[in-house]
C-alpha cells in the first residue's frame, strides 16, 4: 500500500483532501489548500458553505473523516500546532469581569506564559490594540469596537506564527474596522500568516493575497483576486440593470438575454460596450421600461455571484 506524502513542515497550514459530516450532513467534501510563509488568504461562502468546519479542524475542535490537516507539519490539534497557531474567534471569548490587562494575563498563562516573557507579551498586545490606556478598564465596559480589539489580542498573546481570523470586524464601526485593518498590518510586518474569513468583499480585496472561495464544501476557486477576476470574465464588462415596475416577465426576458436576477437587479457581462444599446432596444421592443443601466469593470463581487449563483451573506 502506498504511503501518504510527507507533509511539508515549512507551510504554515496545509489542508489535503479534508472531509468532514455530521450525521447526513456532509459539511465538508474534499478540501485541499496551503498557507504560505507571510500571506494572507481569505476564505469566502455563504453560510453554510463549510468555512467554520474548515476553520475548527485547523483549531482541532473538529476532527475529519478523512484528509489531513498540519500546521508547519504537525498534525493539527498537537501541541506543537496549538503552540504556532492563534485564533481570533467571531463570538467574543473575552472575560467581561476581567480588565484587559487581566484577560491578557489570563489567557498568556493558558498558554504556558509566565514571568518577564508573560509582562512583555501584554505589554505588546495591548500597544498593539491600541488599549494602553484602558489597560484597567473592565471588558464589559468597553466599547464594540475595543472589546473586538481585545478579543484579538486575546487570540495571539502567544505571538503565533500563524492566525485564523473569523470575522474579526463583524459589527465594528468605520474607525475601529480601520484600527484592525492596522493590527493586521503589524502582524503580517512582524511575518505571521493569516486566514481571514469575511462577508465584506472590500475586506477580502484590500487584505487578502490570495483568495479561496468555498461553497457546498468544496473549494471552486482559488487564486489572487485578479485571477479570479479573469478567470471568471476574462476581458468582458459586466452591466447592472433595474427595470421601473414589477413585470412578471422581467425574470424571463433577462434569462433569455444570458442574465441573471440578484434581488431584483439583472446582471450581463458584454465583450463590448457598445452591446448595452442591443440590450435597449431589445428590452424597449418586448415593453420593459429601464430605470437605470450601470456599466463596470467586474470585480471580487461579481466573481461570487456568477460562481455561486448568491450573494455572500445568503
Amino acid at each position: 500500500m502506498r504511503s501518504a506524502p510527507a507533509l511539508d513542515s515549512t507551510l504554515p497550514i496545509e489542508v489535503d483532501s479534508l472531509v468532514k459530516s455530521f450525521g447526513a450532513v456532509k459539511a465538508v467534501s474534499g478540501v485541499s489548500f496551503m498557507l504560505r510563509a507571510g500571506e494572507c488568504l481569505g476564505l469566502l461562502g455563504p453560510n453554510g458553505a463549510g468555512k467554520s468546519t474548515v476553520i475548527r479542524g485547523i483549531v482541532g475542535r473538529v476532527i475529519p473523516d478523512a484528509g489531513r490537516i498540519s500546521v508547519f507539519g504537525s498534525a493539527a490539534g498537537s501541541a506543537e500546532a496549538r503552540a504556532a497557531l492563534g485564533w481570533v474567534p467571531q463570538d467574543l471569548a473575552v472575560y467581561p469581569r476581567l480588565t484587559c490587562r487581566e484577560n491578557l494575563l489570563s489567557f498568556g498563562r493558558y498558554h504556558g506564559l509566565s514571568g518577564h516573557k508573560l509582562n512583555d507579551s501584554v505589554a505588546w498586545c495591548l500597544e498593539w490594540a491600541a488599549l494602553q490606556d484602558r489597560s484597567d478598564e473592565l471588558a464589559k465596559n468597553l466599547s464594540g469596537g475595543m472589546k473586538r480589539r481585545l478579543n484579538m489580542a486575546a487570540g495571539i498573546i502567544h505571538r503565533p506564527r500563524v492566525v485564523l481570523m473569523d470575522e474579526p470586524t463583524v459589527g465594528v464601526d468605520p474607525q475601529s474596522r480601520i484600527r484592525i485593518f492596522e493590527m493586521i498590518g503589524a502582524l503580517r510586518t512582524g511575518g505571521a500568516a493569516i486566514v481571514y474569513t469575511t462577508h465584506y468583499m472590500e475586506e477580502a480585496e484590500r487584505l487578502c493575497d490570495r483568495i479561496a472561495i468555498i461553497d457546498h464544501g468544496r473549494i471552486i476557486a482559488l487564486g489572487t483576486n485578479e485571477e479570479l477576476v479573469h478567470n471568471a470574465f476574462a476581458s468582458r464588462s459586466q452591466v447592472t440593470a433595474r427595470f421601473a415596475g414589477s413585470s412578471p416577465g422581467i425574470a424571463d426576458w433577462v434569462e433569455r438575454r444570458g442574465g441573471h436576477m440578484v434581488d431584483s437587479v439583472a446582471q450581463f457581462t458584454i465583450g463590448n460596450s457598445i452591446e448595452i444599446a442591443a440590450l435597449l432596444n431589445d428590452a424597449a421592443e418586448g415593453g420593459l421600461e429601464l430605470a437605470d443601466v450601470s456599466l463596470r469593470r467586474p470585480n471580487l463581487e461579481s466573481v461570487f455571484l456568477h460562481i455561486t449563483g448568491r450573494e455572500l451573506r445568503d
